[in-house]
């Protein structure tokens, strides 16, 4: 029997599990901005999956019957929960330790390792509990209103406020959810960890420093963002600002964001050009 062969048997059981869920996914949650990110999430995280498993095919089988039942388990049956009670964070959540329990009675935890950040990164599909993202999204929503106005006025134009609501000209702009919520910043966190997971840096301080300023890098691209839409529709009208340029500017955020943290890390960098690893290495006998 080939070596994929569990691995494919795994596969369409996932498959015929979660299909449905993903199906209804694509008619919900992510058919809107505030969520759009999750297929894309999705996607790479098992991109990042599959290109490990060459290494864990080459690996003797180990299973661990015992921790892989007590990870698939409950798993399973957080899904039935969260699929009979329509809780999606429970049924989709569901899926990282039902693909972590599949792994550890394939493979063992040697199995389980190569794929650790593949499962974190598949945390960001998941939609947020409303109550969650509006608790902080109406403060960071403010707040990117505030600086907004400020740069804006200081550099001479006719702008005010009022909460979440811009007065350029003859123009109101609401800051709405997707232009500076919760998701925006779960999104450019998830876009922070990958960019980190890719370019492999050996030092923790330099890691654990970019996945913090992931938080300000966020704040500072939605700023950017809500300044180049309020310009839009000062200078071309609400219809430019609200039909294709707006999808225009939402490149921009993560245009932005993707310099911001290469600028970031190049400053971690030279900040710390001598600390290759915060590890302890081995001392040769």
């Amino acid at each position: 029997m080939p070596a994929w062969t569990p691995w494919l048997v795994v596969a369409l059981g996932l498959l015929a599990l979660y299909g449905p869920t993903v199906n209804d996914l694509f008619k919900g949650p992510w058919s809107g901005d505030q969520h759009g990110h999750g297929p894309i999430v999705l996607a790479i995280g098992l991109w990042l999956m599959w290109r490990r498993g060459p290494e864990i095919l080459a690996l003797p089988d180990r299973p661990a019957l015992g921790a892989g039942l007590a990870v698939l388990v409950p798993s399973v049956l957080l899904f039935v929960l969260g699929r009979s009670q329509d809780i999606i964070i429970f049924e989709l959540g569901s899926c990282i330790g039902v693909i972590a329990g599949c792994v550890l009675l394939l493979k063992g935890g040697a199995g389980l390792r190569p794929l650790w950040f593949g499962l974190l990164f598949l945390i960001f599909m998941i939609p947020l509990p409303g109550q969650v993202v509006d608790a902080l999204t109406q403060p960071m929503k403010i707040a990117v209103s505030y600086v907004v106005e400020w740069i804006l006025y200081h550099a001479g134009y006719p702008i005010s406020r009022t909460g979440v609501i811009l007065q350029i000209g003859q123009y109101q702009l609401l800051v709405a959810d997707a232009c500076a919520g919760l998701n925006t910043l779960f999104t450019l966190e998830a876009m922070g960890l990958l960019y980190m997971n890719l370019v492999r840096h050996e030092s923790v301080i330099r890691n654990v420093t970019l996945a913090v300023l992931v938080v300000p890098i966020s704040f500072t691209a939605n700023v950017i963002r809500v300044i180049t839409l309020t310009l839009i529709t000062y200078y071309l009208g609400d219809e430019a600002g609200q039909g294709f340029l707006h999808g225009f500017a939402g490149m921009v955020l993560f245009l932005a964001a993707l310099m911001l943290i290469m600028m970031a890390d190049s400053v971690v960098r030279w900040m710390l050009p001598n600390r290759q690893t915060d590890l302890p290495r081995p001392v040769a006998a």
